[in-house]
């Protein structure tokens, strides 16, 4: 469902970016029939501020957790976000932040140029995230076929897919049915945020609702 609703949301903000600039250049030349320079550079430049929100919007494409038995009580104490870019362009994941909000308490994360991929490990006991502490975040990959996100910490294909792995603070750990809000701010372009809703435990390792 949330894959689909991505999508949706992904071809909307294409319409809508080039509704905008077929709409601002339209403008232009009915005031003047001759379109002089200068008006010839600010569509230029709102054609490029468009193609630039566009480019860097970042798709979730799944969202796990993993619950653990902390205190008598099972609560999700890690959490990986699957994403990729909508398009291929780089996007540079030094300049990445991440806002968690549980209605009581929020807390920004931030990148430490920690990145390994998947190989033969499983994803939450992976040892990447030995090295993460409640203040940042990691990059697992497990598809990115020049290895930009390794290498360079880079998102630049959109065949890239790598799971965002952090862990939450003892203060704001999931029981269930607790909520969480996740939000990306990318360097440049659009924030993306999404909810995160935490099932009965069942099994230890599940997928948000």
């Amino acid at each position: 469902m949330k894959n689909r609703g991505s999508s949706g949301i992904a071809t909307v903000i294409i319409l809508i970016a080039i509704m905008l600039v077929a709409v601002t250049a339209a403008s232009v030349l009915t005031e003047e029939t001759t379109t002089t320079t200068t008006e010839e550079q600010d569509i230029e430049q709102i054609t490029q501020e468009v193609l630039d929100e566009i480019c860097s919007y970042i798709q979730i494409k799944d969202e796990k957790g993993k619950y653990y038995q902390i205190d008598d009580e099972q609560k999700i104490q890690k959490i990986a976000l699957l994403i990729s870019p909508l398009v291929s362009q780089n996007i540079d994941m030094t300049q990445l932040t991440i806002q968690i909000d549980n209605g009581e308490t929020v807390r920004m994360l931030y990148y430490n140029s920690n990145s390994a991929k998947i190989g033969s490990q499983s994803l939450f006991e992976h040892s990447l995230w030995d090295n993460l502490g409640i203040e940042n975040f990691g990059l697992i990959s497990i598809m990115d076929i020049d290895e930009s996100i390794t290498n360079y910490h880079v998102l630049n294909e959109n065949s890239d897919n790598t799971y965002l792995v952090f862990k939450l603070p003892p203060d704001m750990q999931m029981s269930k049915y607790d909520t969480i809000k996740v939000t990306l701010f990318p360097s440049s372009g659009i924030t993306r945020t999404t909810t995160l809703k935490a099932p009965m435990p069942m099994k230890s390792i599940i997928t948000f609702e």
